[in-house]
């Protein structure tokens, strides 16, 4: 079953420090940072969520051409197909002790550009979710004609379309649930919703309080768990991320958005986006501390033969430490073809990390490793082939943080593919 992701994509950016004093000239805090957590958001966060549930997902989004356009690239999770478009927006938020202090947003600009590569991706997916974060992708006429023709999820804004009509469910909360109907109460605006929208289903969230859903009838309360949560940033994505996974898995409406009011509240209570970031590798942090350097290198390493072994002994020679990005199996799968990997995830990291030169490995589940490079922040990136570090779109990743790209010699003959043909 493939999931797509359609709708605006956004560079999320949270600043972390401290605060113990406040300004001399104004009554503001005064934020000590000591670090800078960027992520995908909007419907590229959405996308990220759906893969995590298990799902093949790809995102139909629009990015510039700019620096944040291309960080932002960099950090999406899933394999995407994107559009032109002016300035990707930017959320950065000033943040301490779990807590936003404040919120800087830079909007982005242009319209997004829709290619007929995008309407065909749309339309051979087997569902779809439509992320609308008001910036004008979901407005595009040919793309609305397309999302007409197969089964949709549309989670809402309050600056964009209306929903395209037969929608399989919409996600608004309450806020925007009132803002569209111009009712208070959310069964009222739930049904008066899904006449005007012609959906087949309408869910309002309602934060703490869980959910109702209206699809023709009595209207369904689902409560939500009682979680403590500081940041409740992304829970509307987790939701609808979820309803979007379980009614494309064939659950019925009011058992999709009982696992989404469920989902939202296990999210909400492992950190949300704060959580969803993964730890560095405690070997990557104390070789950092002691002013060492980190060498990382990727690949499938499916069937592990001499020139990985060779390759591998290499790189840990040029630093303190060698970390293994590996290519996930979902990921080896979209890059070899089905019947691939030959061994399972788990298998080639145990493999990997028995050897004496490889310090530790990070699985990740993109096409390439652009995004868990931006997280490791290696001094040296190495590849073994045939071509030039200049040939490599990894190095231009890690050229932003002053790292350099060496490639080690190519051992003609071994490879994964060869033995795998000798054996066919």
């Amino acid at each position: 079953m493939r999931l797509v992701v359609v709708g605006d994509s956004l560079l999320d950016v949270d600043v972390e420090g401290t605060v113990e004093r406040v300004c001399p000239d104004a009554p503001a805090p005064v934020l000590d940072v000591v670090g800078e957590h960027p992520r995908a958001g909007g419907a590229a966060l959405a996308a990220a969520m759906a893969a995590r549930d298990g799902v093949d997902v790809t995102l139909v989004s629009a990015l510039s051409c700019d620096e944040a356009g291309e960080r932002l690239r960099s950090l999406v999770e899933v394999p995407g197909l994107y559009g032109r478009t002016g300035a990707v927006p930017v959320k950065t938020r000033l943040r301490s002790g779990g807590t936003s202090l404040a919120r800087v947003d830079r909007a982005g600009s242009g319209t997004p550009e829709v290619t007929d590569d995008m309407l065909d991706v749309v339309l051979s997916a087997d569902f779809v979710l439509a992320s609308d974060y008001g910036r004008g992708l979901l407005r595009d006429e040919r793309l609305r004609s397309v999302l007409t023709r197969v089964p949709v999820v549309w989670d809402p804004h309050p600056r964009g379309p209306a929903p395209v009509p037969g929608a399989r469910l919409v996600t608004p909360n309450l806020a925007e649930a009132t803002a569209f109907s111009g009712l208070a109460g959310p069964d009222e605006a739930a049904r008066e919703l899904a006449a005007r929208w012609r959906a087949r289903a309408v869910v309002v969230t309602l934060g703490s309080r869980g959910a109702l859903l209206h699809c023709g009838g009595t209207p369904v309360a689902v409560p939500a768990p009682v979680v403590r949560a500081a940041d409740p940033c992304g829970a509307g994505d987790r939701f609808a991320a979820s309803a979007a996974v379980q009614l494309a898995g064939g659950a019925a409406p009011d058992d999709a958005v009982a696992r989404a009011v469920a989902d939202a509240a296990e999210f909400l209570a492992g950190g949300g986006v704060s959580g969803m970031r993964a730890p560095l590798p405690s070997t990557v942090e104390s070789v950092r501390r002691r002013g060492g350097k980190v060498v990382a290198t990727g690949g499938c390493f499916d069937v592990l033969h001499t020139g990985h072994v060779r390759m591998l002994a290499a790189a840990r020679a040029l630093g303190d430490c060698l970390v293994v990005c590996l290519n996930s199996d979902q990921s080896v799968r979209r890059l070899k073809g089905e019947g691939r990997p030959v061994n399972r995830e788990s298998e080639r990291v145990e493999v990997l990390r028995a050897l004496e030169s490889v310090d530790d490995v990070v699985v990740f589940g993109e096409d390439t490793p652009e995004n868990v490079l931006g997280r490791l922040r290696p001094d040296v990136w190495v590849k073994g082939g045939d071509y030039t570090a200049d040939q490599l779109p990894e190095t231009a990743v890690v050229r932003r943080w002053g790292g350099r790209t060496v490639v080690v010699p190519y051992h003609r003959g071994r490879s994964t593919t060869a033995i795998l043909s000798r054996r066919a």
